[in-house]
């Protein structure tokens, strides 16, 4: 029999914890729920879930604070995190995303919203079949080995980002909107918001250091690779 994707949840309100389970299990998942942050750390030292379901609110440890902790830690930091939230304003879901949460879902919300983001973020994880090298003006790609470098020095990149700027290093000088990132990076979902797309180009600019500019933004457009960036860099703001 094939092993059921295993989802944590972790909320602290037990009608809606089962309520969740219910629906999952009736729906081919595993749920496995905690209602703090401590019994969470508990199941994750015993058996990494599939997929995590994370309340922000929380007694102890906020959902953020255990995001920006799991995310930190080598064992945990490739897991999808969906957050739980009343919380629907644009700086707190800014927040959540820089805290490293893949996705957030709005209470109150449907089954069929909740089921549909788990899923996308199951096919995001899964590995695509890639083994190329990219190399455009220094920056190196490697994604069988999946590592990137900068005129010879590893840099840290993480797994969205790292993605993200595979598309970019593969359609060089072309411009994307969000809305072709989010299909072509993240998968042929409707659900994933276009700021999230902003979030991951400000924190792939970063890992990137001294190449980040090579990620343009095009006003009122998208974004684009382009490596003459960097003869420009001496002017760039």
């Amino acid at each position: 029999m094939k092993n059921l994707p295993r989802v944590l949840i972790v909320e602290d309100e037990p009608a809606i914890a089962e309520l969740i389970a219910v629906n999952l299990r009736h729906n081919g998942f595993a749920p496995v729920w905690s209602e703090d942050g401590a019994a969470a750390q508990r199941e994750l030292d015993a058996v990494l879930p599939d997929v995590i379901l994370l309340d922000w609110m929380l007694p102890g440890q906020s959902g953020l604070a255990l995001a920006r902790k799991w995310r930190a830690d080598a064992r945990t930091k490739g897991l999808p995190i969906l957050m739980l939230t009343a919380r629907g304003d644009e700086p707190d879901k800014v927040a959540g995303l820089d805290a490293g949460v893949d996705d957030y879902i709005t209470k109150p919300f449907s089954t069929q919203e909740l089921l549909a983001r788990i899923r996308a973020v199951l096919r995001r994880r899964a590995p695509e079949q890639v083994s190329d090298s990219v190399d455009i003006g220094g920056l190196v790609l490697d994604a069988a080995t999946h590592r990137v470098s900068w005129q010879g020095k590893p840099l840290k990149v993480g797994p969205t980002e790292f993605k993200l700027l595979h598309y970019f290093m593969k359609h060089p000088e072309r411009v994307h909107s969000r809305s072709q990132l989010l299909d072509k990076v993240w998968g042929d979902h409707v659900f994933i918001e276009e700021r999230t797309v902003d979030v991951h180009v400000k924190r792939l600019r970063e890992a990137l250091g001294g190449a980040g500019m090579m990620v343009e933004t095009v006003r009122g457009a998208g974004y684009r690779m382009a490596a003459h960036s960097l003869q420009g860099s001496a002017t760039s703001t």
